[in-house]
This record gives C-alpha cells, structure tokens and sequence, in this order.
C-alpha cells in the first residue's frame, strides 16, 4: 500500500507511518531523563538513614535538601538503582469495624530502645488513637505506670478539648482490676478518673488485638516514619518531636488511599465527640514528707528546699511537669521537675541565691577523689578495680574517700608502695593499709617528712624584737625530772 493508503486506514498522519516503516516495526529504546537530577550517594545516603522507609526519604529531600520531586519518580530511582525495600509491603488482614464519628478512641503502649545522645536506652511509647478522623497523640516515658497513664490521657485529651465515650485498651493491668474483654471490671480508680471526661475504658478480647488495628497501625507509622533518619539528644528532645510529628505533620498529611486528611476530618466530628470543660484538673500524686534541719524535702533521689525557718512535715503533690510543696492548706512553693535521669541535684527557688546548706541525707559522689587516685600511677588503678569489684555502693565510696584522705597524709612514695603491698596480698581494710604504712615507715625504707625552713629567718622583724629579751625559765622542769627519779622507798624502788 501507499503511505496515504496506510494512513487512511490506520486514520494516522503520514509522517507517524513514515516514521515506522524507518524504524522497521520496532520500538526504539528511549531512555528518560529526569527535569530534577538527584545524585546517587544522596540517594543511597538517605536510604541508609531511613532504614529503607521511601516515605521519609521523601521529606527529607524535600525539607532539608530542598528537591521537591514526586513521590512515584522517588521510587522509579530507587528501583533503578536496586535499592531493597522500595516497595511497598502488603498490609495483613484484619477485622473491619464500621467507623462512626465520635463513637471510640484507642489507646496502647510500646516499648522500643532508641539513641538518646550517647547512650542507648529502653523508652515506652505511649499513643492515642481517634478513630474516624485519625488524629494522633504521641509521647514517649522511661517508666509507665498508672499514674503516668493518667497524665498522658489528661494531656491528650485537654490538647484535643474533645473525648469520646468509648477507649479500647489491651487487657493492662493498669486499668483492668480482673477479667477480660468485655467483662473486664476496671480499678476504682482508673473508673473514677474516666469519669471526669466522660468516657469510660473498654478492653478487648483476648488474643484480638485488630480490634484497635489503628492503634497498631499507628505504631508501625511511628516505627517507619518518625524514627527514621532523626536524632534524638534527650528525652525531652524525643517528646518535642513527636509532639511536632503527631499533631503537626500527621495531621494535615492524607491517610492511605482515602486520602483522608485528620484535621480536616476531626472538623467534621467534632459534633459528635464529648466537648471538655477547659477547667479540668491535672492528676497528681501525694507524697508525705519531713523536712531536715537544712530546710530540704526529699523527692525521686534529688532535695528541694522548703521556705520557712520551721522543720515541719510538708506534702509534696507530683503533676506531670511540675511539683507543688504544701503546708497544710498552703503552697509554700512550686518547682519544674528536673529533667529525666536527673538525681542527688539540690534544687531551690530561682532568682535567689542557693541555700549554705547541703541536705542531711544528700549522696556524696567520689567521682574526682577516684580520677585524682588513678592518675598517680597503673598501681593503685588496679588496686581500685580490685575493691571495685569486692565491694558494694556504699562502701565503696566510703574506701575512696578514705584511700584518698590516706594520699594526703603520707609522702606520695609511701602511698605508692603501701598500696602495692596491698594490692599483692589482696588487702582492702582501711586498718591494715595504715599498718602497712607505719611498718614501711618504721623499717627506714623512705625518709621521714622534712620541715621547709627559710634560712633568712633572723632577718624577720618578729626574730630582732624577740632575740632580746630575757631567756625562759626552765628550772620547774628541771625539778620534775629529778622529782620523776628520786626513790619512792628505802629498797630504792621506783
């Protein structure tokens, strides 16, 4: 046929048939170029960090590189250069419950170890779930118990000014007093606190933990999104950014293939979720206490100074962030609580001028006397090891303290071979170790202390007034010394 033919019947230009017939009825290899150019070792760098989570490759070119690229091309270069994980995982199945607005929210906790600076600790995540509208509130503890799970739902639930009648919960025993599922029968307590926000605990059934599959939905997108690629100094930083990440970034991101948004679907269900009164109180916890003669109450290992000149008991209530010491029906004082780790620190009111006083049962750190012994000499840093390892807490730094006043009172010399001594026959008692000393001392080994004496001392104004005057006299010890030798009887017998 004619090129005109072919194009009629194939109703295409004449030059798209031209152009095939050149190509001889195959399909040329194009290779696509990108308008945005990303570089591999960013790529493979960030991928790293992220622990092969695409979704938060995919901030961190956009917030802190500034390459705004889609989210398809994102994995399309991945794929190309071979990068396991770039695909999506498919989700497991679970139980569907229909969502309705304000009908539940969910709550669960979840342990996990993360880099805090330089150490490695153990934290516990707590998370609250809304249901409809997937609203988030996420917050991280060293220790979780009943009373910090009161603080965190007041947290939550007063930032959100909104609860709904029902939270599911696991069958915990920080709110369960006995039995599972729905005949689950809740702590007086957990009960009494549920009831100042109008909702009540419903815990599911056992082994059906997909019943608050968004809960753990939900921290699966902590464990893929949050803690992927960020650093973590402190705990406080920790709770910072998860404060940012859960009601800042989660809330106005789309949700899954629904492309819900959550601050926008919480506007749609705030009608029908139990609006809060802003007056609600923060839970605490009482602690009873005495006050020492130096004006300090102990509370969680560090002393906090009580005003007043009296040694009267006092009540301590703990809050979430802050304290409050009590006299009877009046607060004396208010503190921040220390930051977390934070202990044996004295802490008194700020703008005025520390208290003279250390608190009586204050702990005494041997941190610097135990540096300045190991850096005399291997020998008595061996030694420490050894009493390190034979001795508890308590009297280990009791021994430092000592060892360390024994250093200051014996030339350096003596010291270094009385501790040799001791560490060849294993020795750790204060006692034997003096012993050790005065017998090195007494066999002549070492020389004896010597007096620095300035030898222009008859120049001195005191020396020129007193070498004049009249000499002491010294004839009433002359007559106790004869007295000390004259016989008591007529045998001559002392």
């Amino acid at each position: 046929m004619s090129l005109h033919e072919i194009a009629r019947r194939l109703r295409l230009s004449r030059n798209t048939v031209r152009s095939i017939i050149a190509q001889k009825g195959e399909m040329p290899v194009w290779v696509r170029k990108d308008k945005i150019g990303i570089e591999t070792e960013l790529l493979q760098r960030l991928y790293q960090e992220c622990e092969g989570w695409v979704q938060r490759v995919h901030e961190k070119l956009i917030e802190e590189h500034g390459v705004r690229v889609a989210y398809s091309t994102l994995t399309r270069m991945l794929r190309q250069l071979d990068l396991k994980g770039s695909e999506t995982s498919q989700n497991s199945r679970c139980d569907r419950v229909a969502d309705q607005p304000g009908a539940e929210m969910q709550h669960d906790t979840s342990p996990y170890v993360l880099q805090l600076g330089e150490q490695r600790v153990q934290v516990i995540a707590s998370l609250l779930y809304l249901r409809y509208s997937k609203r988030r509130y996420l917050r991280f503890y060293r220790v979780f118990n009943r009373f910090r799970m009161k603080c965190f739902l007041h947290e939550a639930l007063m930032f959100w000014r909104h609860a709904a009648p029902e939270c599911i919960i696991d069958n915990t025993n920080l709110a369960r007093l006995r039995g599972t599922g729905r005949d689950a029968v809740m702590v007086p307590e957990m009960e009494a606190f549920a009831k100042q926000y109008a909702f009540h605990f419903v815990c599911h059934a056992k082994g059906h933990a997909n019943r608050k599959a968004g809960e753990e939905r939900s921290f699966w997108t902590v464990e893929t999104n949050f803690f992927p690629g960020r650093r973590f100094q402190t705990l406080e930083d920790l709770n910072q950014q998860a404060l940012e990440w859960a009601t800042v970034r989660m809330e106005h991101r789309p949700v899954a293939k629904s492309q819900l948004i959550p601050a926008q679907a919480f506007e749609g269900e705030r009608a029908a979720l139990i609006a809060l009164p802003a007056h609600l109180p923060p839970p605490y916890q009482v602690h009873e206490r005495g006050t020492d003669q130096y004006g300090y109450a102990a509370l969680n290992g560090n002393y906090y100074w009580v005003p007043g000149t009296g040694r009267q008991d006092v009540k301590i209530l703990e809050y979430s962030q802050h304290l409050k010491i009590y006299q009877g029906r009046r607060c004396l004082v208010e503190y921040d609580l220390p930051a977390e780790g934070t202990h044996n620190q004295r802490i008194s009111p700020q703008g005025l001028p520390p208290p003279d006083r250390q608190p009586k049962d204050r702990k005494r750190p041997t941190t610097d006397e135990e540096e300045r012994l190991r850096a005399l000499s291997p020998t008595v840093d061996r030694y420490l090891n050894l009493v390190v390892k034979s001795v508890g807490d308590i009297r280990r730094h009791q021994f430092i303290r000592e060892l360390f006043d024994l250093s200051r009172r014996v030339p350096t010399a003596l010291f270094l071979q009385t501790v040799e001594r001791a560490l060849h026959y294993g020795i750790r008692d204060q006692a034997t170790l003096q012993r050790i000393a005065r017998l090195l001392l007494s066999q002549g080994q070492l020389p004896l202390f010597t007096a620095e004496v300035d030898e222009n001392f008859t120049e001195r104004e005191a020396y020129e007034q007193g070498r004049l005057t009249e000499a002491p006299d010294f004839s009433l010890y002359d007559q106790m010394l004869e007295d000390q030798h004259e016989p008591d009887d007529e045998d001559g017998q002392n």
